[in-house]
């Protein structure tokens, strides 16, 4: 069973109540209004200075960060598990059911997490004279947008992942079912749907919306120049669920609890309650995490994917900027994805790699003009050019030294990594999952790259990678698209300005 499949498949149970004995005085609990415990709590504790604040707040987004990189994993291929379970006609395998089981208790730590982001700021919303001694107005602002984004993750996941198991019959039984050699309660899925379509649950994030709309305009200045403002501006306003919830219609949220009440007591459950399936369709982009307020700008052009396709060398290293996609707000620098070119079938033929094991399998894909290896939340995958150009800047980097062996070892290395699951951790020191940046290191294995310690663990950044084709170092910059343009005139000099200029340079250097 693949890491990706296990991890995914049971991905519905991030909107899951625990699902233990005491599921029911849970769920009673969360109808009625919160116990201010949790949020008074952790503001007494977390939060007893401004200064204090500022720094908490900064270490819980970066916790809650990779949460949503997680949701975001989990719910893509939860979706494909989906789909695939339900085109089974027999009976659904052992290892079937064991992934369904596995997956939902392996995920119940992170639902619980996201559910604590989602209340721990939300007594926020109340001013009072400690609250405003503890905090200023903009990290009042930031706490309330944390929770509300978490909020928000928790609804995306039931509309865009849980509503497909819900209209199949068959899952929606198996997912009610219990499990006592896994612990898991009766009725999960029926929970799932009661706290989606709770009234009292979407008066309270109705409430968030209209404090985080009248702060972001007070603050607006603030948000456009504080990154961590900027990304859940973005997580917020580009979820699914954002205008849907907020554009309140009681007729409509009755109606539809009713109706999903009648289909769970009737046990006939055919479709989603009317709109839910094109829903799921419109929506299905979004899945993944690649949220795009528009297309890239050198998306579809031909002429573009030409140069590039006629400049590349197997084994070459490619950045991409995408401030269009939700994914790119708050990853560190300029350059936000990296990449690694394996070569056409005449480039690998010539190597004397076409036959290798490692490249059979992908004859047919690179033939077909796959010949991008990267890291993408549905694992490590082998994609077509086109289709990675999707972006408004492209930075094409090289080994200065372009050794035939060296090149040979480095487009098997990448090779090796396709199939991974992707690494929501980003710890360069885990070998079996692989995020963007940690393609690039583990496939050019004799450069010593720079790192960075977050939270414990080395990370390492695309502008890390972008770092090493300064001058001195070990790679070249081949070819530069800015905003939509090629950089011909002088592109080595833009493209340190775009990394920061000299203040860079110390970036370059191992830790």
């Amino acid at each position: 069973m693949s890491i990706m499949r296990k991890s995914l498949c049971g991905l519905w149970l991030l909107l899951a109540w625990p699902v233990h004995a005491s599921i029911d005085p849970i769920l009673e609990g969360w109808e009625a209004p919160p116990a201010p415990s949790l949020c008074a709590t952790h503001l007494q504790q977390e939060h007893s200075a401004v200064a204090q604040a500022e720094q908490v707040l900064a270490r819980e987004l970066e916790d809650y960060q990779q949460l949503v990189e997680q949701a975001l994993v989990y719910r893509a291929n939860t979706i494909a598990e989906g789909r695939r379970l339900k085109r089974v006609n027999g009976p659904l395998t052992g290892a079937d059911l064991q992934l369904l089981n596995e997956g939902m208790v392996l995920h119940l730590h992170l639902r619980e997490r996201l559910l604590q982001m989602a209340e721990q700021h939300e007594c926020w919303l109340d001013a009072d004279a400690e609250l405003n001694r503890l905090l200023t107005p903009q990290q009042r602002l930031e706490g309330v947008m944390l929770s509300l984004s978490a909020a928000l993750v928790l609804y995306d996941n039931y509309l865009l992942a849980i509503t497909l198991f819900e209209e199949d019959v068959r899952l929606r039984r198996m997912l009610n079912a219990s499990d006592s050699g896994y612990g898991i309660g009766s009725e999960i899925l029926a929970a799932i749907g009661r706290s989606y379509n709770s009234i009292g649950n979407r008066a309270r994030v109705r409430r968030a919306i209209r404090f985080y709309e009248e702060g972001a305009r007070r603050h607006a200045s603030a948000i456009n120049v504080a990154p961590r403002l900027r990304y859940l501006q973005s997580l917020i306003e580009q979820s699914a669920s954002y205008d849907m919830t907020k554009a309140f219609s009681p007729a409509y949220v009755v109606g539809r609890k009713l109706n999903f009440m009648g289909r769970v007591t009737g046990d006939q459950l055919a479709d989603v309650a009317a709109g839910g399936v094109s829903v799921f369709s419109m929506l299905f982009g979004n899945t993944v995490g690649l949220v795009e307020t528009r297309h890239g700008k050198l998306y579809q052009r031909t002429d573009v994917a030409a140069v590039v396709a006629a400049r590349l060398q197997a084994g070459d290293i490619l950045l991409e900027k995408t401030p269009f996609r939700l994914t790119d707000a708050l990853i560190p620098g300029h350059w936000g994805h990296a990449a690694i070119w394996i070569g056409t079938e005449a480039e690998l033929r010539d190597l004397g790699l076409w036959d290798h094991p490692l490249v059979a399998p992908h004859q047919e894909a690179i033939r077909a003009g796959a010949g991008v290896v990267e890291a993408l939340r549905s694992g490590v995958e082998l994609n077509p050019l086109a289709g990675f150009l999707n972006i408004d800047d492209l930075a094409v980097l090289r080994a200065r030294d372009n050794d035939r062996q060296q090149r040979i070892g480095r487009i098997l290395n990448a090779l090796r990594q396709i199939g991974k699951g992707y690494d929501f951790n980003f710890d360069v020191e885990t070998t079996d999952r692989i995020v963007c940046s940690e393609l690039v290191y583990a496939t050019y294995t004799d450069i010593g790259w720079p790192t960075t310690k977050t939270l414990g663990r080395a990370t390492i950044s695309p502008d890390q990678v972008a770092v090493k084709a300064l001058p001195g170092g070990p790679l070249e910059l081949v070819l530069l698209y800015h905003d939509g343009n090629p950089v011909t005139e002088q592109p080595a000099a833009l493209h340190a300005q775009l990394l920061g200029g000299q203040d860079t340079l110390a970036l370059s250097r191992p830790e």
